[in-house]
């Protein structure tokens, strides 16, 4: 009897292929969800680059003003911001031609998810990759 191919979902295959995340929206507040996930992130392996102009550094990394001003290859863009704040963001993201984006809870901007899936961008809306990691991973 021939065994069954394992199928992967594309979740699992970004995570897995992914190194770097630039984090939108990363604040230096233990106290705040974006630390919390950028920290459990980093724990697992991945380099965290936090993007927030109002911060110098957080988790031991420089913070960046914004994307475009980041000097490394991204991988995935995680964004903790606003809605109204998500289609800059996706346009500084589809510039840089980064294999993935991910909107954290809550943070929807569906205009925003079909300009980058056009440009083929892999998009995850409103899951917390925390916890997709650790359903994955664990």
């Amino acid at each position: 009897m021939a065994s069954l191919p394992v199928f992967s979902d594309p979740i699992t295959e970004v995570l897995k292929k992914s190194k770097t995340i630039a984090v939108v929206g990363l604040s230096g507040s233990p106290l705040r969800p974006s630390f919390g996930v950028s920290a459990y992130m980093q724990s697992q392996g991945y380099r965290i680059i936090p993007v927030n102009p109002q911060i110098s550094e957080v988790l031991g990394e420089k913070s960046y003003p914004s994307l475009l001003d980041v000097p490394v290859k991204i991988d995935i863009v995680n964004i903790f911001r606003r809605p109204e704040y998500v289609e800059e963001i996706v346009d500084q993201a589809i510039q840089l031609k980064v294999a993935a984006i991910w909107m954290q809870e809550e943070v929807v901007h569906e205009k925003a998810e079909e300009r980058a899936r056009k440009s083929g961008i892999f998009v995850v809306m409103d899951r917390c990759i925390l916890k997709e990691h650790r359903r994955r991973f664990r």
